[in-house]
């Protein structure tokens, strides 16, 4: 087997550890906790489908839906950071360090292609970064809301929090933070987020 070809399967065995890290939010049917592999394939299927809601036209999916397969694979050293854990600073360290470990096991080129699109999603400049973490908010918004509020409650948290953390939904689409906004104060309606 040649170098490149060594190193690249190198790395598609190390991300398979990605299956292992649980999340805080259930799967929609409520049986289990879901893991990053499944909220990345998720996002990615979101990008396709909700791409039209973007706030800017035009927008390359192909880079959405790369950002959404990638941007968690750094958690398979640094872990799953609750959304609303206070300590996001420490978070970013880790997962800088692990970006550089995980997409380091690839062959040049595509190392510092991968790093990039990953600061690209972390950095939330571009239309596609800042679209693709709108999916990011999605995701856990509605598995909350259909699941009872369930990890909402479990931790404590409180609408407020809810709407401003997920507040940059509205930074890649207007549309999908209205729903989003819907869904939260429906919560909080039927007791399943506190106010």
């Amino acid at each position: 087997m040649n170098e490149r070809l060594a190193k690249q399967i190198e790395f598609l065995v190390e991300i398979d550890k990605v299956k292992q890290v649980f999340r805080r939010t259930r799967l929609y049917d409520h049986t289990r906790y879901e893991n990053d592999a499944e909220h990345g394939w998720h996002m990615a299927v979101m990008a396709l489908v909700l791409c039209e809601h973007a706030n800017e036209p035009g927008l390359d999916l192909a880079r959405v839906v790369k950002m959404a397969l990638l941007h968690d694979l750094v958690e398979i050293d640094a872990g799953d950071t609750f959304l609303y854990d206070p300590d996001q600073a420490a978070k970013a360290v880790k997962e800088a360090a692990a970006a550089k470990r995980i997409f380091g096991l690839l062959p040049p080129d595509q190392r510092d292609a991968f790093h990039l699109l990953w600061e690209e999603f972390e950095k939330k400049e571009t239309p596609e970064a800042r679209f693709a973490g709108a999916l990011d908010r999605l995701g856990p918004v509605m598995q909350n809301a259909r699941d009872a509020g369930h990890a909402w409650k479990k931790h404590g948290v409180r609408s407020g929090d809810v709407l401003r953390v997920n507040q940059q939904i509205e930074k890649g689409s207007r549309a999908i933070w209205e729903y989003a906004e819907s869904i939260i104060q429906e919560a909080v309606r039927e007791g399943h987020l506190e106010r």
